[in-house]
């Protein structure tokens, strides 16, 4: 299995009143698709699973197959409510598609690749594919707002669990980065430089005391993906 950087330091004091509960997030970005593929921008287009994310998700299916979850929702997007069909598998928990956990809107860039962007607008031709997070695409959502709407989104789930809940989330890369900005600081969020991998696992620590981050980015090793 591969692992980015596991940081186990103290608890992040800048949104420590977030969740009144101590609860264990786990936290997925959806398996691959043909607009991944070809480095496609796909925000709230619904592009489904391709063949190799359906094996990628039946690869998360059995890295998790020891994990038990209170409550599991995931974007109703098909691409996320598939491969959190698939990575539940047999498990009774009833999972629930939500909007809120969809991906940044990218409005006039969506389904374009970055080259046709730039194309198109050539005056981000110094920028990087994580522009959205510092401009707002044409007809798009600002970070910002997103940020907003994870952090809305979060309190929901506050609201329903107890202390020492598990819950699963499977959503988007743009969602995730916004919810390691909400849950940790823009600072400790931007350091970790991280780019999510499709079907990866991201654990979060959240409670009145802080929040931490327990892993970062986890995708199950190649030899468990079988195409």
């Amino acid at each position: 299995m591969t692992c980015s950087s596991l940081t186990r330091g103290a608890p992040s004091s800048l949104n420590s009143g977030l969740f009144a509960h101590d609860v264990t997030l786990v936290v997925i970005r959806h398996g691959r698709t043909a607009w991944n593929a070809a480095g496609r921008f796909q925000g709230a287009t619904d592009v489904p699973l391709d063949e190799s994310g359906r094996a990628q998700a039946m690869a998360l299916r059995d890295l998790l197959a020891g994990d038990d979850f209170d409550l599991a929702i995931a974007s109703d997007l098909s691409r996320a409510y598939e491969t959190a069909t698939i990575v539940l598998g047999t498990r009774t928990v009833v999972l629930e598609g939500d909007p809120a956990w969809r991906e940044m809107r990218f409005g006039r860039w969506e389904g374009l690749t970055w080259p046709e962007i730039v194309a198109r607008y050539p005056g981000l031709a110094d920028e990087g594919a994580a522009t959205p997070r510092f401009q707002t695409p044409e007809c798009g959502e600002a970070f910002d707002e997103l940020c907003g709407r994870v952090e809305t989104a979060l309190r929901a789930i506050d609201a329903r669990v107890r202390d020492g809940a598990r819950v699963l989330v499977v959503t988007h890369a743009g969602v995730l980065h916004a919810l390691l900005r909400v849950a940790l600081g823009q600072s400790e969020a931007t350091a970790l430089r991280v780019r999510f991998a499709p079907a990866s696992v991201t654990r979060l620590a959240l409670g009145p005391r802080g929040n931490r981050l327990l892993e970062l980015n986890r995708t199950p090793s190649p030899g468990d993906v079988l195409t």
